[in-house]
């Protein structure tokens, strides 16, 4: 399933590239709602994961590798893991995550995933966050 970088994304991008806005650290966040990823989509499009021990990661500037090329990436440098005490609220089920601006909140990228239940307390997802640009 692709990731998609909607419309708010790519102007906060091109802001960033030209100086014209600074940059922000993220939030990575888990959706609970059967929805594909598009170009119009809002932060708000999403329904984020409640309950069942559940919490949002915090991602930071100084932790990504970019890798130069054709495409270039950047990459996460830890797997950030999800750890449940049980069942999530809402459908009960993990679509996907999203990625926003921690101090605007708007919505990054996203990308929807084999859907996970967590049932129990242990269960867990783990991801490492990377986006490529060609």
């Amino acid at each position: 399933m692709p990731l998609v970088v909607p419309n708010d994304g790519e102007d906060l991008a091109l802001k960033a590239l030209l100086n014209n806005t600074a940059g922000q650290d993220q939030t990575l966040k888990l959706f609970s709602n059967n929805i594909t990823p598009s170009e119009t989509d809002v932060a708000a499009t999403y329904t984020e994961v409640t309950g069942g021990g559940y919490a949002s990661k915090s991602l930071t500037g100084a932790n990504w590798t970019f890798t130069p090329g054709a495409p270039s990436s950047a990459q996460y440098n830890a797997t950030q893991t999800f750890t449940f005490t049980g069942a999530i609220g809402g459908s009960g089920t993990v679509f996907g995550y999203f990625v926003v601006q921690t101090g605007t909140g708007k919505l990054l990228w996203a990308e929807a995933k084999s859907s996970f239940t967590p049932a129990v307390n242990g269960d867990n997802i783990a991801m490492t966050p990377a986006i490529t640009a060609d």
